[in-house]
């Protein structure tokens, strides 16, 4: 059997959602990140503008948990669709990928 084809946007579906995963996990972590180093700055903070700053850290990492997965989710359909129309160009020039199953 021969995957001769792929549906791009069935794979650019499947790769945005993939990617979207990617980019809630990469942002839990980017946000624990930014929350430690907001508390530390809080602790540490003398003047307004420090805590401040410590504030925006917060906000900026609690932000990323939303803005990441998006972001990824957005680029993994993007690449999807790049992805299925090469793979397809150039299934029709040397053939497609053979699978053997039972």
């Amino acid at each position: 059997m021969q995957i001769r084809r792929i549906g791009a946007l069935s794979l650019a579906k499947v790769l945005a959602v993939i990617y979207a995963v990617f980019g809630l996990i990469f942002g839990l972590i980017f946000s624990l990140i930014a929350l430690m180093g907001a508390a530390f700055g809080g602790m540490a903070a003398e003047s307004g503008e420090e805590a401040a700053a410590a504030i925006f850290g917060l906000l900026f990492g609690v932000g990323a948990v939303i803005a990441l997965p998006i972001f990824y989710g957005l680029i993994g359909f993007i690449g999807g669709l790049i992805t299925a129309w090469l793979y397809n160009a150039a299934a029709r020039i040397i053939g497609g990928i053979e699978l053997e199953l039972e």
